[in-house]
């Protein structure tokens, strides 16, 4: 969800609850309002009828059939309302109601009490015996018998409850034309206000945000290689001197800074790999020759046990000559590997055959050191699309790798499997294996693992042949990755996608 949509979701919340937040506080002031006139209406009725006739219960007594339509006559001009006359148990007497109660029905003399308690309420609600129900607006009135002693006890209790009103017929349409329709006209009107007020602030915040945020897409669509700011994007007004002016100025000021940076580096980067290629060419030359001359006095001073020493320091001069030269070809190789425009020739083949003719170029070498080296046989054809000279060069590099670190007697077993959408072509071998501080800095230019170990060769030696190796597997759309514990041996995958045959 956009935060355009969540604000806009929140302020329809709120103003929905704060509606009906409204509406319910109005109701509930009108009804409180309604059952506090009621109550002090009916209990100045009451006041007057006691202050009046005050002989209601020998009015009972003498008469009990005459004094219900004294009752009755009582509460003629009090509509909706019903009068009791109360012993001080609570039972009813006499009543006004038409409705038949049994004989020694008893009200709650709780909401009495509190209606004749000596603190004043807003107002009470007690039981309505006619209707059976526990929620009407109740009066009552203390009564007493007439006697010259003052402190004679209440004898009984005149009760009046309100009746809650029931509407007529058409009561709702009179209710909605004088109550409903203009308050909630008023709120339909608020509302549409708030919303209208809503959609003005929710623009005139996001409108900013969606600027920079398409800003920030076109960056990372197009990369810092356009122009000093993306084509076809709107940018925040910065004059405006609010925080989203500041932050769009301060986006423009960090893109063009990052652009400048950017172009700093390509330059250089082209400048590195331009030199590297360069000085590499111009050192093939004479470490080749001087190679073929060292070589020639190797073979010259072979058969000469006088020259011993001269000889194995040819010998030595000899295999860092070749090192140099290696190290030399692995620099060239891999700038050329990252020169941007560089371009695979790639055709679809069995990842297999390629590794079984591998297995073959280097099982003499195997051979000579003790090393068992095989292809594990595969099940389906794992078909790549393949450079085949960078896709033998990467193999041949892990190949080399872990001949140059596995003893007489271990084993090294390549494997190229198809795992759904990828081919896996593996290197394994039980040699001692890589310490687990060296396996994230593994494929690092330059970064040198297990030193202990004398390098056989100079791009193993130097940390360039596996920088090499992740490169190849890179332009072919893929990664490489190691498994490995000290003293368990290693095995290195690389992931490549799968091909049609």
């Amino acid at each position: 969800m956009t935060v355009r949509r969540k604000i806009a979701v929140t302020i329809f919340a709120t103003g929905a609850l704060t509606a009906l937040g409204v509406i319910a506080t109005v109701l509930f002031a009108f009804q409180r309002f309604e059952h506090e006139t009621t109550y002090h209406r009916a209990n100045a009725f009451l006041g007057r009828v006691v202050a009046m006739y005050g002989e209601l219960f020998e009015m009972h007594e003498r008469h009990p059939q005459e004094f219900t339509g004294f009752l009755r006559n009582l509460v003629l001009f009090e509509p909706d309302t019903q009068l009791y006359l109360l012993d001080a148990q609570g039972t009813v007497l006499a009543f006004t109601g038409e409705a038949r109660l049994p004989p020694g029905f008893k009200v709650a003399l709780g909401p009495v009490l509190e209606a004749v308690g000596p603190h004043p309420m807003p107002y009470v609600m007690g039981d309505d015996p006619e209707r059976m129900d526990a929620g009407a607006v109740i009066a009552a009135k203390p009564v007493r018998r007439t006697v010259i002693r003052n402190d004679e006890p209440v004898a009984g209790y005149l009760y009046l409850v309100a009746h809650r009103s029931r509407l007529p017929e058409g009561g709702l349409q009179v209710v909605g034309s004088s109550f409903a329709k203009p308050a909630l006209a008023a709120i339909v009107g608020v509302v549409a206000l708030s919303t209208l007020l809503a959609a003005w602030i929710i623009a005139a915040v996001t409108r900013p945000l969606r600027q920079l945020s398409d800003a920030v897409a076109a960056v990372s669509r197009d990369g810092l290689e356009g122009g000093p700011a993306p084509a076809g994007i709107a940018w925040p007004d910065d004059r405006s001197g609010d925080e989203f002016g500041r932050l769009a100025s301060g986006f423009r000021a960090m893109l063009a800074t990052l652009r400048q940076q950017w172009e700093a580096l390509r330059r250089l980067d082209h400048f590195r790999r331009e030199g590297v290629s360069n000085l590499s060419h111009d050192l093939r030359s004479p470490l080749t020759a001087t190679a073929a001359c060292l070589e020639t006095l190797e073979d010259r001073w072979g058969s000469d046990a006088a020259r011993d020493d001269d000889r194995r320091l040819v010998e030595v001069a000899l295999r860092n000559t070749r090192n140099a030269a290696r190290l030399v070809q692995s620099l060239g190789d891999l700038a050329q590997l990252d020169e941007p425009a560089f371009q695979l020739h790639a055709e679809v083949l069995d990842a297999g055959e390629l590794i079984d003719d591998i297995v073959l170029r280097f099982g003499e070498r195997a051979a000579d050191r003790g090393v068992a080296l095989q292809a594990a046989s595969a099940g389906e054809p794992a078909f790549v699309a393949l450079d085949i000279e960078l896709f033998e060069r990467a193999v041949a590099n892990l190949i080399d790798n872990a001949l140059k670190f596995s003893r007489p007697g271990d084993r090294i077993a390549l494997a190229a499997r198809r795992q759904g959408p990828r081919v896996e072509v593996s290197v394994q071998d039980t040699g001692p294996g890589i310490a687990e501080a060296d396996l994230p800095r593994l494929f690092d230019r330059f970064y040198q693992s297990r030193t202990s170990v004398a390098p056989a060769t100079g791009e193993g030696g130097k940390g360039l042949g596996l920088a090499i190796v992740k490169r190849i597997a890179e332009l072919h759309g893929g990664d490489v990755k190691v498994h490995s514990r000290s003293g368990a041996g290693t095995t290195v995958t690389l992931s490549l996608p799968a091909a049609m045959a």
